[in-house]
């Protein structure tokens, strides 16, 4: 969320680096008026929010008499535009109070005029997006809308330039690209929903507990499997099918479940996706894997097996058991006993997972699990493949880490 009405920043270091576009003292005094006229004719929809305004009103002029002393005074640009911001969410619905629009407009004006000045401000460039975001969610499908949304990508792409340790600017990043997709011809829709997924997953792997980025990214895979079996499917066989799509989104919405289980926007969802798991598993799917106990072997000797996750680890299943598991995936209920010779990495052992690539492995996309006990190495079928077993992993340590495993033991097996 963004943070508004922060104190006046000190950035010494930050030099001025361009002029304000040739504004004439009148010119940026008759801007300076407007915006104060908005200001004062907002009205707040209750005594709270009378008294807010009262508050950014003050802070306004505050913003105002500064510029009017120094026109590039990009700090006071900023957070003047936040005021408006923050007043346009304050905009009651009373007729004589100026449009939530009008203010957003205004906002975004004292936005660019700040970051002409200081290219380098990061926060301005993320508020500047989600105050287009607002803009472009009060026009619909339209084709301004459109317009707006691709103006916020660009600005949430600049922001986490700038800053790329910004979990929520590139989880907004990705909501924007959502909206942007549902508004695109088709035959741009899919490269947009990939890249919105991407953007996800990033946010996810610099904030692992991240619930709303997963459910996003849950939310964002259903469509794409929505989409996918209305157009009849995969035509590459490379390509991931609806039911394994389904399948990944669930993962997600299930994790942002067990971390939040008191959001009924997950729980809703859950109840929608929760068949497509295969339960009693999070995820069961394919990795090649070295004999057991022995992380380093020749390639000859690495197989490709099927594994299961869950709340308690990682197991590779034995020839007899993955029947029992490929019945379980069809909808019969399906368990087995850990086979002493097979792979089983305990949750709490995790130390780390990540992707690798190593010579001693067979080609292919690599996954390291560094555990308390040592390396474990496996191989994913392709790369796409790896990201949902990097994500899931991960997904199911950090619930671990939470105190949430018995949530997700219950959504699994309950």
């Amino acid at each position: 969320m963004r943070e508004l009405l922060t104190e006046l920043k000190s950035e010494g270091e930050d030099s001025v680096t361009d002029a304000s576009q040739g504004n004439t003292p009148h010119q940026l005094a008759e801007q300076n008026n407007a915006a104060m006229e908005l200001i004062n004719s907002v009205t707040g929809v209750d005594e709270e929010g009378r008294s807010r305004q009262r508050i950014l009103t003050f802070a306004a002029k505050r913003y105002a008499n500064a510029i009017e002393r120094n026109p590039e005074d990009y700090d006071a640009l900023y957070n003047w535009a936040l005021v408006l911001q923050e007043s346009a969410d304050n905009v009651s619905l009373d007729s004589t109070s100026p449009s939530k629009d009008a203010l957003l407009e205004e906002a975004c004006k004292k936005y660019d005029e700040a970051t002409r000045l200081c290219p380098t401000l990061h926060d301005a460039f993320y508020n500047w997006a989600i105050a287009i975001s607002d803009r472009a969610k009060m026009r619909g499908r339209t084709k301004e809308a459109e317009e707006l949304w691709k103006q916020a990508t660009k600005n949430y792409e600049k922001a986490v330039q700038l800053n790329w340790n910004s979990p929520q600017a590139l989880n907004n990043w990705g909501l924007a690209l959502q909206e942007l997709s549902a508004i695109v011809p088709a035959r741009e829709k899919q490269t947009i929903v990939r890249t919105a997924i991407s953007k996800f997953r990033a946010a996810i792997q610099l904030q692992f507990d991240f619930h709303r980025a997963i459910y996003n990214l849950g939310t964002v895979l259903y469509g794409l499997a929505e989409d996918t079996l209305r157009t009849g499917g995969t035509v590459n066989p490379r390509e991931v099918s609806p039911n394994e799509l389904y399948s990944q989104s669930a993962i997600y919405i299930a994790a942002a479940h067990a971390l939040k289980p008191s959001y009924s926007v997950y729980s809703s969802a859950l109840r929608l996706v929760r068949s497509m798991l295969p339960l009693p598993y999070l995820k069961a799917g394919y990795l090649t894997a070295p004999p057991a106990g022995i992380p380093v072997a020749p390639h000859s000797d690495w197989k490709r097996s099927q594994f299961v996750l869950n709340h308690e680890g990682l197991q590779q299943a034995s020839k007899n058991e993955q029947k029992q598991v490929t019945r379980s995936l069809s909808g019969r209920t399906g368990d087995f006993s850990p086979d002493r010779r097979a792979i089983r990495i305990e949750v709490p052992d995790i130390v780390s997972v990540s992707a690798c690539a190593d010579l001693t492995l067979p080609p292919g996309a690599g996954l390291c699990i560094e555990t308390i006990h040592g390396p474990v190495f496996l191989v994913a079928d392709s790369w796409e493949a790896l990201d949902g077993w990097l994500d899931a992993i991960r997904l199911v340590y950090t619930i671990y880490a939470r105190g949430k495993a018995d949530v997700l033991a219950g959504i699994i097996t309950g």
